[in-house]
């Protein structure tokens, strides 16, 4: 059976009987379209820099224990602040607030390249431009996802949502495949430059898109802007318990800190199969979105959270327990995993772009944010503290039952996880 476009509602691409991904969001918008291809090329220079940085740290200490560390200085400056980049998106305009974030972001690559190209990079001068490129990252965010909606109809929310897991993980196989060849040919320097590069796209993409007006609304002073978010948030329980699960998930379950020693100690593949090893979750990731066309006809979208992360759980454990002359089925488990996570991804941001007010969206954005990033950010430490004490594979193992658990505990914590249906969508815009 061929590949072919039909039309069902929407364009969507069909293989044989089974739907593919939704394309019309790209066709039909030329801003998201804009916001789409710049985010994917500045996102795959960031994939580089996230290879280089651990790889780098790791080379000069050899311990797991400070690669790990490295989501320490990522979290605390997200979590931190993501609630006030929160805040800033629903103030001002988010287009211009992407510029300044995408320059910050630059300036710290380039710091991160001068420092070593000219040798004086050290263990804390990496932790802390780790830092301040995640602060700029935590003001980013929420101006991103907030802006999103805004540029497409409200029933081709799913699809825009699949269309950015697509870009995510694209640039997550691109990325780490690229940085392993061009940290073998250029050096890590040369890693963190095509950084800078890919910025400079991302910000003339955002220049030239164009946002729709927003409405006129007197803003509470910032202090009652946070409380009115968290307020929200707090008497959501579906965005609660779907937010809770994710953070706990990547929490328990993130083995990334853990690739450098497993590519060297377990593997012996060195910094070709380092970089195969980054990029494996973006192929998994990459095939569950470009399949996801499925998604729009799922009604219960808490349920498909829950059975997205147990899948998740379980295929990290599987990876855990792989050892030398495994490698291939290791980079398998590690592309299952990625894929049933950006399922539930799917469904997690349907969720939150569904039913939060546009008023609200960047706040409720940035709390989301501190929640799917801080869990992986910190998971890093915990993985890398577990292997520390024990092993890097009862680390890898024990968060793997440790998010199937948590899927139980979710479940019985918020029923309103299991019992949520999606509402049928109300005309153009959300």
């Amino acid at each position: 059976m061929g590949v072919r476009f039909v039309q069902v509602g929407l364009p969507c691409l069909r293989l044989g009987s089974a739907a593919l991904i939704d394309l019309s969001p790209l066709r039909e918008s030329r801003s998201f379209r804009l916001l789409w291809l710049g985010q994917l090329v500045s996102l795959t220079g960031t994939q580089v820099r996230l290879v280089a940085i651990p790889y780098q740290i790791y080379l000069i200490t050899g311990s797991s224990l400070d690669v790990g560390l490295i989501g320490l200085f990522q979290a605390i400056p997200l979590i931190s602040l993501a609630l006030f980049g929160g805040v800033i998106a629903d103030r001002v305009d988010r287009r211009r607030l992407l510029i300044v974030t995408q320059i910050g972001l630059a300036t710290c690559s380039a710091a991160l390249a001068i420092g070593t190209q000219f040798g004086f990079a050290n263990v804390l001068y990496l932790y802390a431009f780790t830092a301040i490129g995640a602060a700029f990252s935590a003001l980013d965010g929420p101006a991103r996802g907030a802006l999103t909606p805004s540029l497409v109809q409200r029933d081709q929310l799913p699809a825009a949502m699949a269309l950015n897991q697509v870009l995510f993980q694209t640039a997550a196989i691109a990325g780490p495949a690229l940085a392993g060849l061009v940290i073998l040919a250029f050096g890590l320097a040369g890693a963190y430059w095509i950084d800078v590069a890919s910025f400079v796209v991302a910000i003339v993409a955002v220049i030239a898109l164009v946002a729709p007006p927003r409405e006129e609304r007197v803003h509470l002073p910032v202090g009652r802007a946070l409380v009115e978010g968290l307020a929200h948030f707090r008497a959501n329980r579906i965005l609660f318990g779907t937010m809770l699960l994710d953070f706990l998930a990547t929490f328990f379950g993130s083995p990334r800190a853990l690739f450098p020693f497993y590519a060297d100690r377990v593997f012996a593949v060195g910094p070709e199969g380092l970089g195969l090893l980054f990029a494996a979750p973006g192929v998994g990731s990459l095939v569950a979105a470009l399949t996801s066309g499925w998604a729009k006809r799922v009604q219960h979208h808490g349920v498909a959270v829950l059975l997205a992360v147990a899948a998740w759980g379980l295929a990290i454990a599987a990876f855990g327990l792989m050892n030398d002359g495994l490698f291939i089925p290791a980079l398998v488990f590690i592309a299952i995993a990625q894929g049933a996570d950006t399922i539930s991804a799917i469904f997690r941001s349907t969720i939150l772009m569904t039913v939060v007010p546009d008023h609200l969206r960047g706040r409720l954005v940035a709390i989301s944010s501190m929640f799917f990033l801080g869990g992986p950010y910190l998971g890093q430490v915990e993985s890398g503290v577990v292997a520390d004490l024990v092993s890097p594979m009862f680390s890898v193992v024990s968060g793997g039952v440790a998010t199937l658990l948590s899927v139980v505990g979710v479940a019985l914590w918020a029923p309103e996880v299991l019992s949520y249906r999606t509402p049928a969508p109300r005309g153009r815009g959300p």
